[in-house]
């Protein structure tokens, strides 16, 4: 299964056994520039073995309609992985509605990358996944976060205290969503 999406510097696409071993680089070498913002690990997250078995996952949960997860790279170094989008927890019904999640190598941070990532990854789930809206939350602290999802248009939702256990503590969000313009009803039915 192939799922391509480009931008101007980016390949963005589902993951793939042919990149586990680049997947499973990219979160070694980010280790502890991601920990602060990452759940716990699951056991074996470190070994190329978690790797495979989480490409055939992603790929059941694209086709079943939960998830969409993708792979960053940049269209220089495309065997190099530099971060991922996912939405996850996708409903359909007159919820439709998804989970943002993203995360960007450390080296690649600052450059614009991660924004144009979201960008296509958004449009693309708007359009072809035909979602009304995106939930994204993030810790008060990490204000990048912050200011990358209001340059994209998401409006501050409210507060949730201990929201989610992450660097070993129950962390409060900042709870925000984006709403489809172009949602139309017609789209319940078919999803």
């Amino acid at each position: 299964m192939e799922l391509m999406i480009e931008s101007e510097r980016l390949l963005l696409s589902l993951p793939e056994a042919r990149l586990a071993p680049a997947a499973l680089d990219f979160h070694l070498r980010n280790a502890d520039h991601l920990a602060p913002w990452s759940p716990p690990r699951p056991a074996g997250f470190g070994t190329l073995a978690f790797w495979n078995e989480y490409v055939d996952k992603s790929q059941i949960a694209f086709l079943q309609g939960s998830v969409v997860r993708l792979w960053m790279r940049e269209k220089s170094e495309p065997e190099q992985i530099i971060g991922s989008v996912g939405f996850s927890q996708i409903v359909r019904g007159p919820f439709c509605n998804a989970v943002l999640g993203y995360q960007i190598d450390q080296t690649f941070e600052g450059k614009g990358l991660m924004s144009e990532a979201l960008r296509r990854g958004i449009k693309y789930v708007f359009a072809e996944q035909k979602l009304h809206r995106i939930n994204a939350n993030y810790r008060p602290e990490n204000v990048r976060s912050g200011r990358l999802l209001a340059r994209l248009g998401f409006h501050t939702d409210g507060f949730a205290p201990s929201y989610l256990f992450i660097d070993g503590n129950w962390r409060d969000h900042i709870q925000t969503s984006l709403i489809n313009d172009a949602f139309r009803p017609e789209w319940l039915i078919t999803s």
